[in-house]
């Protein structure tokens, strides 16, 4: 089977852990620091704090900007869960959006046209490495005076026109889960614009103290570990290499698969394919199944919106996410494809068109 996903973990990884192992020294310490100094570098210069998963960089995002209990946050619905719980989880309360249907991102008019006086801040999500319009999304978040959070979980290297996802809004978070463009084995990291906010989020992380026992808040235990950190470091010495091979993937498989539907990227936009989607128009589920029996690995990101999900259970009108949702698959296209199969990808790809046509 062509995995869909797999983390390249090598030899300079498993010599940094044994590092980390040989000095005993294996919570959040000097490697913590380090990676989140280097991580930085990618983020315009921006204040970072480590933790232990994208999800809580997010929901600590939310908390160091001061949302909460009676605010409304705009977010689109074609996303993971996480980036809405995290709203619900700071007592705020969650308004879906639509996407573009070119760039499954959330649409700048639909988000224009949620905002109400109980609007405080917008979630963009940029899906599947591909950036949302954030340059219109920031000038109608400055006209309305709205805080902006980038969930980069799937957007390490990002960018438009040279700015990196991370570097736009007001916070940013990041995943670094096995499956991401680059890995921790586990953990994420929270990215701000002021200081002030970081020195927050670095409380909430860590019991409310950044003196041991002089506590100065309430705060949770999220931090990430020494070896986690040490994985990072590695892998952010790898991230250019392993993104220009992702987008050399996606470029071979767009100019191979006979299909009208296969990712866009925008002008001036660098996409680093956390995915390569495609939407298949009809019986997706067969074309799924057909493309697993000839092992190749696939998946749907995401069979339903979030509004629709029983936590949330929000009718609304939400065209675009709902036809995506129906028709949205993703192949392999991650930097441990061999040319060989990458060329099966797509050879079974088009078998199976070929074969739906007759």
């Amino acid at each position: 089977m062509i995995q869909l996903a797999k983390p390249q973990i090598g030899r300079l990884e498993r010599g940094a852990v044994n590092r980390v192992l040989k000095s005993l020294n294996l919570a959040q310490g000097p490697e913590v620091k380090c990676f989140e100094s280097e991580f930085s570098e990618l983020v315009d210069g921006r204040e970072c704090v480590a933790v232990n998963s994208g999800t809580s960089a997010l929901h600590l995002c939310l908390l160091s900007l001061g949302l909460g209990v009676g605010d409304e946050v705009i977010v689109p619905s074609f996303t993971f869960a996480a980036s809405a719980n995290v709203i619900r989880l700071v007592g705020a309360t969650p308004v879906f959006v639509d996407i573009n249907p070119k760039t499954y991102c959330a649409d700048v008019t639909s988000i224009e046209s949620a905002i109400t006086p109980k609007t405080k801040a917008i979630i963009v999500v940029h899906l599947y490495g591909l950036m949302a319009d954030m340059n219109s999304i920031m000038e109608v978040a400055k006209r309305f005076n709205l805080l902006v959070i980038e969930d980069s979980a799937q957007a390490h290297l990002a960018d438009i026109e040279g700015k990196t996802a991370g570097s736009f809004g007001d916070a940013a978070a990041f995943s670094f889960y096995p499956t991401k463009n680059m890995t921790t084995s586990e953990g994420g990291m929270a990215v701000f614009r002021n200081l002030q906010e970081s020195r927050i989020c670095r409380l909430l992380r860590n019991q409310g103290m950044e003196k041991r026992y002089q506590n100065e808040i309430i705060g949770f235990n999220l931090r990430m570990t020494e070896i986690e950190a040490a994985i990072g470091r590695v892998q952010l010495r790898k991230l250019e290499s392993l993104t220009s091979k992702r987008i050399e993937n996606a470029e071979f498989l767009s100019k191979q698969l006979e299909s009208p539907d296969t990712p866009v990227t925008p002008i001036g936009y660098r996409h680093v394919f956390h995915q390569y989607t495609v939407r298949i128009r009809s019986n997706r589920d067969d074309f799924m199944g057909s493309l697993r029996d000839a092992g190749i690995g696939c998946d749907v990101y995401y069979p339903t919106p979030v509004h629709k999900l029983k936590p949330f259970d929000i009718v609304s009108p939400l065209e675009q996410t709902d036809l995506a949702s129906d028709q949205v698959l993703s192949l392999p296209v991650h930097p441990g494809l061999t040319k060989r199969e990458l060329k099966k990808v797509a050879a079974e790809f088009n078998r199976i068109v070929c074969r739906k046509k007759k």
